[in-house]
């Protein structure tokens, strides 16, 4: 009986014994990425996936912590971290939490971001809006599209900027009156654009059925692969599209 996870791309990976009931795909996912098993695709191992979820993670706690720092409307979130002071305390520590995960997933995802002629052509106005209504198929988008790019480059300056304002926040006796007042107003402009970052983030990720999933179990399947990033299909697995 062949290999279940046998494929001219994933040569080297180790086989799934004969009697195992897991999804041979989500195996795959674990160590390797950019490789076919059966009919799916793996687009991101378990460390990519754990990085990413940790990003999400810390940033969230970020959020719901300094909202209530940040305006009483919001003030009946400290109840759920134990009040307000509680949420003074951890909203800095979570900050740096947050900072340390951006950074690995900066270094993990950096040599894949850079801007291709596809990834340009993507970004134009008129090309977004018509990939938006469906309306538009590049053969050369990559693993990752221009605004996927774009959104990486963008979130890693947001990050710096919220890590950097907010460590002046942070230890205000040592910085002058002026960086300390900039800080305020920079940090909190940093998290609007990062806030709406995200929920951009959020919306196409659940806009593009199959998207989301990708992040969770690591893998797509080739349709999924095919239609939305033709030219990563394509180095995969050596097909074209038909």
């Amino acid at each position: 009986m062949a290999d279940p996870l046998s494929s001219s791309s994933a040569a080297g990976l180790r086989a799934v014994p004969a009697h195992s009931t897991a999804d041979p795909g989500i195996l795959a996912a674990q160590d390797k990425d950019d490789l076919v098993v059966g009919e799916e695709l793996v687009r991101f191992r378990y460390y990519t996936r754990a990085v990413h979820w940790f990003v999400a993670l810390t940033f969230f706690l970020c959020l719901f912590t300094g909202l209530p720092i940040w305006t009483p409307i919001f003030g009946w979130l400290a109840a759920l971290f134990g009040g307000l002071q509680v949420c003074r305390w951890l909203h800095p520590w979570s900050g740096v939490a947050f900072a340390f995960f951006a950074l690995l997933q900066f270094a993990h995802w950096a040599g894949e971001m850079k801007m291709t002629p596809a990834d340009k052509r993507f970004t134009k106005l008129k090309n977004f809006l018509a990939y938006m209504r469906w309306e538009t198929h590049d053969e050369e988008v990559g693993k990752f599209n221009g605004g996927q790019k774009v959104l990486f480059w963008m979130s890693s300056l947001a990050s710096l900027g919220l890590l950097a304002t907010g460590v002046v926040i942070w230890w205000p006796d040592y910085f002058s009156a002026p960086l300390r007042e900039w800080s305020w107003v920079l940090h909190d402009l940093t998290f609007v654009l990062f806030i709406l970052l995200v929920m951009g983030h959020i919306y196409l990720s659940i806009a593009e059925p199959g998207t989301f999933s990708g992040m969770v179990k690591g893998t797509v399947s080739k349709a999924w692969a095919r239609l939305h990033h033709p030219g990563w299909f394509n180095e995969v697995t050596g097909e074209r599209r038909r």
